[in-house]
């Protein structure tokens, strides 16, 4: 399967991202969520691969446990940060075994306390050569990377930030999934310049409801999205209130979404956080196209 064929005929789709509990006992509360989450139709759900790899072996596990239990493509994160070439082979290899050929392939984030890392050795430092070396040995797969509306936080500017995106489009990759932001004219103003480039591929919007006003707030100060002023204000009005705060996400999402839909976006990928609440709300309040 390849991620093109999750869109075929312009039929618009959600996507969900979810991330492994910190606990593996905490998976079956997961399990139960994405099953929920199945309301909405998925054109697939993806796993997160903790930082320097740290999650590698939930995160596969979670991925064939979800390939048995729903009916819905599954795809799986893959950083390259930690890994040399043999690890990602085994790794790669055992997904596909068990029927897995969908890839979010991934630099990954580098620490704070380990900005001085320097890869395994025969491993990679940036994500175009993860995609290279995955589209040369395994032709198979079919592969997302990320872009980033705002600027990655290490680019030196986006003119290269751009070219750093090419460059993982040019190496094989199939979709552009985003990094979340909080502003639709920054998406837009971002698939402008990306096809004014020639990349021709899918660029899935990256949303994420807003559930807690700090989580936000890390979150932001980690990817280098902005914060809109009034968003950030009307969760500090009701910071004291998480029912309230999860409701003022929903309506800023659903906002968001229905802008997104009225453009004729490809989909709508959503960082749900592991919670089908608001992602199940954002959904039922978004009139999709007829």
């Amino acid at each position: 399967m390849k991620f093109s064929d999750l869109y075929q005929n312009g039929q618009f789709r959600y996507s969900v991202e979810l991330f492994p509990p910190k606990s593996p006992g905490s998976v079956d509360a997961l399990i139960q969520e994405v099953k929920r989450l199945c309301a909405i139709h998925p054109a697939y759900f993806s796993v997160t691969y903790g930082a320097m790899g740290s999650t590698r072996d939930l995160t596969k596990n979670i991925v064939l446990r979800l390939k048995k239990e729903t009916k819905v493509p599954i795809a799986s994160h893959f950083t390259c940060i930690a890994s040399n070439r043999d690890q990602i082979k085994r790794y790669v290899e055992e997904i596909l075994s068990q029927g897995i050929d969908l890839i979010v392939a991934l630099r990954g984030d580098v620490p704070q306390d380990l900005k001085n890392h320097v890869p395994p050795q025969d491993g990679f430092r940036h994500a175009n050569e993860l995609v290279t070396f995955l589209k040369t040995h395994y032709p198979q797969l079919s592969i997302a990377v990320a872009g980033y509306p705002e600027k990655h936080l290490e680019a030196a500017s986006p003119e290269e930030d751009l070219k750093n995106l090419q460059r993982k489009v040019e190496a094989g990759a199939d979709v552009i999934i985003t990094q979340l932001f909080f502003d639709n004219a920054d998406f837009f103003n971002f698939v402008q310049q990306v096809r004014e480039r020639g990349i021709k591929v899918p660029i899935l919007p990256g949303i994420l409801p807003v559930q807690n006003l700090k989580q936000v707030e890390k979150f932001t100060q980690m990817c280098g999205a902005k914060f809109p002023k009034p968003l950030q204000q009307r969760l500090i009005n009701c910071q004291n209130d998480a029912d309230q705060m999860k409701a003022v996400g929903v309506e800023h999402a659903t906002s968001q979404c229905r802008e997104l839909i009225a453009k004729q976006v490809t989909g709508i990928h959503f960082y749900s956080l592991n919670k089908a609440d608001s992602v199940l709300k954002i959904a039922a309040n978004t009139v999709l196209p007829a």
